[in-house]
């Protein structure tokens, strides 16, 4: 049977690494799949990741419509054997109904790859979708860490190195320095304390102890 596999985690966590590298396993076994992509940082029509991998994928714009696409590659005579679909946070919930369409009633296998929730730490509605209708749901096992060391969790927006939690929901940015907008990857509690990398640094005192060392 035909799956449905939603795989996700927090930013930098290799998502799109894994898209990739699941690209690349499936066609060196000489099956015919369609990468898609939305929104990727690096521009349209492109799967980025942060190792420097980088394939081309299909654009997934508000419009699209999976089951049209495939089944015209299919009457058309063209071979699918599997879906690969990068930044599916950014889908539409009727374009999530339409992947399970694909894997339920042409049998193919669809991977999804996405984050959970916004900088607000609200789900996208994408995602949200994918929960509620993917066979399995798999968090990737290496995930990115807080400034602090412990595991990050939540995705936060910054500028200037400052956390907001109001705005768009969608605004492509990067964790690499540089830009306006950014993103970092925090623990629950320094997202709750709204304590970026950034601020910490400016308001963390330097001493690692609160006592003169020489006078023990």
């Amino acid at each position: 049977m035909a799956e449905l596999v939603f795989h996700t985690g927090p930013m930098d966590c290799g998502k799109s690494t894994m898209a990739l590298q699941l690209d690349y396993i499936q066609s060196a076994h000489g099956r015919k799949g369609r990468v898609f992509t939305s929104q990727d940082r690096s521009g349209t029509g492109v799967i980025t990741s942060r190792l420097g991998l980088t394939a081309s994928a299909l654009e997934v714009e508000p419009e699209f419509d999976f089951w049209r696409y495939i089944i015209g590659e299919l009457t058309s005579g063209q071979r699918v054997d599997y879906i690969v679909c990068d930044e599916a946070q950014f889908y539409s919930v009727e374009q999530v109904d339409q992947l399970a369409r694909i894997a339920d009633e042409l049998q193919l296998d669809v991977y999804a790859f996405g984050i959970l929730a916004d900088f607000r730490t609200r789900l996208f509605p994408g995602s949200q979708r994918l929960i509620e209708l993917a066979d399995r749901v798999e968090t990737l096992p290496l995930g990115p860490l807080c400034w602090c060391g412990a595991r990050g969790t939540h995705n936060a927006r910054t500028v200037d190195g400052l956390m907001v939690t109001e705005g768009s929901q969608v605004v492509v940015g990067d964790t690499a320095s540089g830009g306006e907008v950014r993103y970092e990857v925090l623990c629950r509690a320094h997202h709750r304390r709204r304590m970026t990398a950034t601020r910490a640094k400016a308001t963390l005192s330097p001493d690692p102890l609160p006592f003169d060392p020489e006078n023990f």
